[in-house]
């Protein structure tokens, strides 16, 4: 029985969820799309019209930072759950109305606090009593990465290794937007991401290092190689606590010398600052005012050229008791994306991954209560589905792997 869902946020990967809802009728009968800002629903809801998908976008306007108001949307539109794809922020409060109402509830990042830069599962793991006592299952980062990456590495214990030791998430984006600089994502998000110390686990501990400060060439599938930089990335904390055998566990994403080049003007001059500054009498966020003036995520789609390749690099003990490399990967064309959503790749392969997961909510595949991680559930139904909706995987067993291993 195909069931009723409200998104929450309208931006470039809202706009990919959305329409990938709409167009599988057989689990999604009625879609609510509400933001701070309606017209933006609207556009989609008119995109997804003209191209004459199934099912009906309905469209409303929320400011999901207020609980009441949140309760109050999910009572009157009665949906099954509620797929979030608003900001990081305002994850607690949307948990905490689907407590409230008794519907359950997806993301695809998590929670940081607006006023710290910092981003960990301690505050939605805290969830795990109440929404299991309430018979509620709370899916935390339904994305690519988080997301994919998780259930391509619970793929990978599943079928492949008896134990995994060391694992590379590398994420590379070969596109061509034409902008001097521009995110892929939400630029708050992005920036914040990428200027805090990086961070990876070795030997049962993190190591932190200097933002931006360990990179290397890395050879991409069908790209060749870029530069990439460790990153601390959120998935990296639960995978090393669901999968202790790991000795170590990074993550690698590319950037061009352009992006690095303004990046460092911007942090220079207090730009990529979260700290308030008083600009004619009032508090201004310096961070708030850099997303207002840089390119619109979800507008970069149309001229976007290039691809997008995520994958992970596994090297452990196989099921056969000897040593084991693996990769698996995929690879999307922005212009793919575009034509089929009207969005870029970064969105389309988020978004993507969104649907996926509420789908296999909404099919009671995955429906369990409490506080979820992906790796945590059975990857094959969620790997079977990337196959059919829009993001193929490839894999590749006994390859060397371009990174350095111990012996």
């Amino acid at each position: 029985m195909s069931k009723k869902v409200l998104i929450i946020g309208a931006g470039g990967v809202g706009n990919v969820v959305a329409k990938k809802c709409a167009m599988n009728p057989d689990t999604f009968s009625d879609i609510l799309l509400a933001s701070r800002t309606k017209t933006k629903c609207d556009k989609i809801a008119a995109d997804a019209a003209a191209l004459g998908l199934p099912t009906e976008i309905k469209t409303a306007s929320i400011n999901a930072d207020h609980v009441a108001e949140l309760v109050a949307l999910i009572r009157d539109y009665q949906p099954f759950m509620v797929i979030n794809v608003a900001l990081p922020y305002q994850d607690l409060p949307i948990m905490d109305a689907c407590l409230a109402t008794g519907v359950h509830y997806l993301d695809t990042a998590n929670y940081e606090p607006k006023d710290i830069a910092k981003f960990e599962y301690s505050w939605q793991w805290a969830y795990q009593d109440r929404y299991e006592k309430a018979g509620l299952m709370a899916l935390l980062g339904s994305g690519f990465d988080p997301g994919v990456t998780q259930v391509y590495t619970a793929y990978a214990a599943k079928h492949h290794f008896r134990e995994m030791h060391y694992l590379d998430i590398i994420d590379c984006n070969a596109g061509d937007h034409g902008k001097a600089f521009a995110t892929n994502f939400n630029p708050e998000i992005n920036i914040r991401e990428i200027t805090q110390p990086g961070k990876y686990w070795e030997n049962g501990q993190w190591i932190e290092i200097e933002a931006m400060s360990q990179h290397k060439p890395i050879e991409y599938p069908g790209i060749g190689p870029k530069e990439s930089y460790v990153l601390y990335h959120e998935e990296l904390e639960s995978l090393v606590k669901h999968f202790p055998t790991l000795k170590r566990a990074r993550f690698w994403m590319t950037f061009g010398q352009q992006y690095i080049t303004h990046l460092q003007v911007l942090q220079n001059v207090g730009m990529t600052s979260i700290q308030p500054i008083k600009f004619q009498g009032q508090d201004i966020i310096p961070l708030e005012f850099l997303k207002a003036v840089l390119p619109e995520p979800g507008d970069l789609g149309e001229n976007y050229t290039g691809e997008t390749s995520i994958g992970c690099q596994i090297k452990g003990i196989g099921k056969d008791g000897g040593e084991l490399t693996y990769y698996v990967w995929n690879n999307c064309q922005h212009q793919d994306a575009w034509r089929e959503v009207q969005a870029q790749g970064v969105s389309y392969t988020t978004g993507v991954p969104a649907m996926i997961g509420a789908k296999l909510m909404c099919d009671g595949t995955w429906l369990k209560p409490g506080v979820w991680n992906c790796e945590q559930l059975d990857p094959d139904p969620y790997m079977a589905l990337l196959n059919q909706h829009g993001l193929p995987w490839n894999e590749r067993l006994g390859i060397p792997l371009p990174h350095e291993y111990p012996d």
